[in-house]
């Protein structure tokens, strides 16, 4: 494949040709954890196999399956140096709904923008963001 055959010369070749982003998510706590981002944070099934579930995930899809492990606080950067980032409306909004439904979201201001951070039932960190932001403006 020739890189004039690309769809969009200004990324490269796996960027061009990547149809949906996806996050794989391993979990030891697999029910609790689909439950949480299917019923709590409202993502919907995309489909489900054996003890695998696929959430969609704005253009993209999460996918919880077993294999990880779980820890009762939000693990260390150590024990899971990747966090799921939620670009939203209102950060305080959603912040606010998750609360009602008994996440409890740590809510603050830095000087690059609003975050609310909160973890899943496996200790893995999640954080709102305002998609407003001008840094994730579309260029």
């Amino acid at each position: 494949m020739t890189s004039s055959s690309y769809k969009d010369e200004s990324q490269g070749p796996l960027g061009a040709l990547t149809r949906k982003f996806g996050i794989i998510l391993g979990t030891e706590r697999f029910d609790e954890c689909v439950a949480f981002y299917r019923d709590t944070l409202g993502f919907p099934v995309w489909f489900e196999k054996d003890r695998l579930v696929c959430l969609r995930l704005g253009d993209g899809y999460l996918m919880i399956e077993t294999g990880g492990f779980a820890q009762d606080r939000r693990k260390s950067n150590a024990q899971n140096p990747t966090m799921l980032r939620f670009n939203v409306d209102d950060v305080k909004d959603v912040a606010a709904m998750l609360e009602q439904r008994g996440v409890a979201v740590d809510v603050r201001r830095y000087p690059w923008g609003l975050v609310g951070t909160f973890v899943d039932p496996d200790g893995n960190a999640c954080e709102l963001k305002d998609a407003g932001d001008p840094f994730f403006a579309d260029s």
